[in-house]
C-alpha cells in the first residue's frame, strides 16, 4: 500500500511542471557555491597582478645597461611592449573558442573549456617572456639579438591582454546589466596594479630591478593560475547586485586614496624598512577586503534563495494537497482558482520576455562592416593614441619646463592613480545615467574627449603647475577611454565575440601612439633641440605638439559626437528598454 501511494505521487509530481520549476530553483540555490561574487574577486585579485607592462620603468635602466643598448634600442623594445600589451584580438578569439556555452537544465555551462584557459594562456606567456629576460640581464644566458629581446618583450606584455580579457567578459556575462560599472572596476584594478608590484617592488626589492624581473615572472603567474578555477559565467541576477558593485567600488577609491598617499610620501621622504613594511601589510590587507563584500553579497543571496524556496515549496505542497481533495469530492475549490493568476496573466510575462527587443551578437568580421566600429576606432585612436604619447613623454615635458626629478617621479607614478579614477569613474557614471534617464553611453566618451582637449591645451601653455593639472585631466580622461570603449562595444555588437571586437579597436591606442609620438612629439621636439645630447629647454619644446594633440582629441570628441547620434533611438529603444524590463521582474 505504501509502495502504491509513493508511485502515484511520483507520476504526480513528474506531471506537474511547477515540481519541475521548483527543482530547477533547488539546482540554482545549490551553484551558489560558485558564485559569481566569488568570481568577480578572483577576477580583481589577477587584475591587481597583472600589470606588469605599466612597471617598464623599475626595470629599463638594468636591460638598456646590461644589453649594451642605446635609448633607440630600448624605446624599439618599449614599443613592442606597447603593441603587445594593446593588440590582444589572439585571446580574445581564444576567449569566443573556449566559452561557447549551451543550456542545462537549469543554466548555462561551458562547452569549450571555459575562462580558465584563456588565464592559463596568458600565464604562459608572462612567465616565459619575463624568464628569458631575467636571463639574459642576470647573463645566464649570452647577449640575445635586439629582435629576439623585443619578441621577449612582446611575449610579457601580450600576456596582459589574455587576463584582461578573460576577467572583463566574463564579468560582462556575470552583470550584464550594470556592465559599466563592472568593467569600470575590472579596467580600474587594472590600471592601479603597475602601483601595486611597484609597491612589492619597494618593499621587497628595492636597489635589485633584476630580481623584479624574476619577481614578474613568477608573480603574475601563479596568481592566475591559482584563481582561474573561480573565473565562470554564472547567470544570476540578484536585486542587490548594484549594491554590493558599490561596494566593490568603496573599496578600489580606498585602494587608489591610500596608493596615491604611499606614492606621495616615498617622493617626499625615504622610508626605513619597517615602515616600507607596514605599509605593504596595510596594502595587503586592503586587497583582501573584497572577499568580505563577496562573503557578504553571497550570504544575503544564499538567504534571498532560501526564502524564496520556502514559499515555493510550501504553495506546491498546498497545491498538491488541493488537488488530492478535488479528486476526491469531485470539485474544484473556487478559493484557490481565484488566488492563482489567470492564464492570461501567465502568459504575458514569458511573451514579454520574447518580445524584449535584444542587441545582435556579431562576430568581428561582421562588427568591422559597420560604420559604428569604425567611428569607435577612430575616437579611441584620438583618445588613446594621444594620452599614451602623453604619458610616455611626461619625463622628457617636466625636464624641459625645469620641474625636478622628483616631481617628474611623482607625475610618473600618480598617472595610473589618474588612469584607475577614469577608467571606475567613467564606468560609474556612464552607467547610473543609463539606467536613470536612458543616456546613451557615448556622450560620455565624447565628454571625456572634450575634455582631454583642454588637457593638452593646459600642458602647451607651459604656465607654472600647467603639467600637474593638464596631466591630471588628460590621465583621467585617457582611463575613461579604457572603462568606455570595452563597454559601449558590448552593447552595440553583443558579448558573443566582445573579447575579440574590443580587443581589435584596442589596436587604435598603439596605432595613434606611435603616430602622435613619433611624427608629431619626436619630429617637433628634435627640431626644436639645441642643447647638449639633443635636449631641448623652454615651453616651445612641447607646445605646437600639444597643441595638435588638443585639436586630435577635439576631432575624437566630434567622432563620438557622430557615434552617440547614430546609436541615441538604439539605446532608447533596445538598451534602456532592457533595463526597464529586468527592474520590473
Amino acid at each position: 500500500m505504501f509502495k502504491r501511494h509513493s508511485s502515484q505521487t511520483a507520476i504526480k509530481e513528474e506531471k506537474d511542471p511547477r515540481r519541475n520549476e521548483f527543482e530547477e530553483e533547488v539546482l540554482k540555490f545549490e551553484e551558489m557555491g560558485s558564485s559569481k561574487w566569488l568570481a568577480t574577486v578572483a577576477s580583481i585579485w589577477i587584475q591587481c597582478s597583472s600589470g606588469s607592462s605599466y612597471a617598464f620603468g623599475i626595470y629599463s635602466p638594468v636591460l638598456k645597461s646590461s644589453q649594451g643598448y642605446d635609448q633607440s634600442t630600448l624605446d624599439s623594445i618599449a614599443a613592442f611592449k606597447d603593441i603587445g600589451a594593446n593588440v590582444g584580438i589572439l585571446s580574445g578569439l581564444l576567449y569566443s573558442a573556449v566559452s561557447v556555452r549551451r543550456r542545462s537544465s537549469s543554466s548555462w555551462i561551458a562547452v569549450g573549456g571555459g575562462p580558465w584557459v584563456v588565464h592559463a594562456a596568458g600565464a604562459i606567456q608572462c612567465f616565459t617572456g619575463y624568464f628569458l629576460m631575467w636571463l639574459s640581464v642576470t647573463g645566464v644566458l649570452p647577449r640575445q639579438p635586439v629582435p629576439l629581446m623585443c619578441f621577449y618583450m612582446f611575449l610579457a606584455a601580450h600576456a596582459q591582454t589574455f587576463f584582461n580579457t578573460a576577467n572583463v567578459v566574463t564579468a560582462v556575462q556575470n552583470f550584464p546589466y550594470y556592465s559599466g560599472t563592472i568593467i569600470g572596476i575590472m579596467k580600474g584594478f587594472l590600471g592601479l596594479s603597475g602601483a601595486i608590484l611597484i609597491q612589492v617592488y619597494q618593499t621587497i626589492y628595492k636597489g635589485k630591478p633584476s630580481s623584479f624581473l624574476l619577481m614578474l615572472a613568477l608573480l603574475p603567474t601563479i596568481v592566475p593560475l591559482l584563481l582561474m578555477w573561480f573565473v565562470r559565467i554564472h547567470d544570476t541576477n540578484g536585486g542587490d547586485d548594484k549594491k554590493h558593485l558599490n561596494g566593490f567600488s568603496l573599496e578600489a577609491l580606498i585602494i587608489a586614496s591610500y596608493l596615491m598617499v604611499i606614492i606621495i610620501l616615498e617622493n617626499i621622504v625615504s622610508l626605513r624598512l619597517w615602515a616600507r613594511v607596514l605599509t605593504f601589510v596595510v596594502l595587503l590587507l586592503l586587497l583582501a577586503s573584497p572577499l568580505i563584500i563577496a562573503i557578504k553579497a553571497q550570504w544575503m543571496e544564499s538567504r534571498r534563495l532560501s526564502r524564496t524556496l520556502y514559499i515555493e515549496g510550501n504553495q506546491l505542497m498546498d497545491d498538491q494537497e488541493q488537488l488530492e481533495a478535488e479528486k476526491m469530492y469531485g470539485r474544484p475549490n473556487p478559493i484557490r482558482y481565484h488566488e492563482l493568476p489567470s492564464d492570461a496573466g501567465q502568459e504575458s510575462i514569458p511573451h514579454e520576455k520574447k518580445m524584449m527587443p535584444r542587441g545582435e551578437d556579431l562576430n568581428l568580421l561582421q562588427a568591422m562592416r559597420t560604420f559604428n566600429f569604425w567611428l569607435l576606432f577612430l575616437a579611441m585612436a584620438c583618445g588613446m593614441g594621444s594620452g599614451l604619447a602623453t604619458v610616455n613623454n611626461i619625463s622628457q615635458i617636466g625636464g624641459s619646463l625645469d620641474y625636478t626629478s622628483v616631481e617628474t617621479a611623482t607625475l610618473v607614478s600618480l598617472w595610473s592613480i589618474w588612469n584607475f579614477l577614469g577608467r571606475f569613474g567613467a564606468g560609474y557614471v556612464s552607467d547610473y545615467f543609463l539606467h536613470l534617464r536612458g543616456w546613451a553611453r557615448p556622450i560620455f566618451m565624447a565628454i571625456t574627449l572634450a575634455t582631454m582637449s583642454i588637457g593638452h591645451a593646459v600642458i602647451a601653455s607651459g604656465l607654472p603647475g600647467a603639467l600637474y593639472a593638464g596631466s591630471i585631466l588628460v590621465g583621467v580622461c585617457y582611463g575613461s577611454q579604457w572603462s568606455l570603449m570595452p563597454t559601449i562595444t558590448s552593447e552595440i555588437f553583443g558579448v558573443g565575440h566582445l573579447g575579440t571586437i574590443f580587443n581589435t579597436i584596442s589596436i587604435a591606442s598603439p596605432v595613434g601612439s606611435y603616430i602622435l609620438s613619433v611624427w608629431v612629439v619626436g619630429y617637433i621636439y628634435d627640431k626644436e633641440a639645441t642643447g647638449e645630447g639633443n635636449t631641448c629647454t623652454g615651453t616651445q619644446c612641447f607646445m605646437l605638439s600639444f597643441l595638435i594633440m588638443a585639436s586630435v582629441s577635439l576631432l575624437g570628441f566630434l567622432i563620438a559626437l557622430a557615434l552617440f547620434f547614430r546609436t541615441k533611438r538604439f539605446y532608447n529603444h533596445v538598451i534602456f528598454a532592457r533595463l526597464q524590463h529586468s527592474a520590473r521582474q
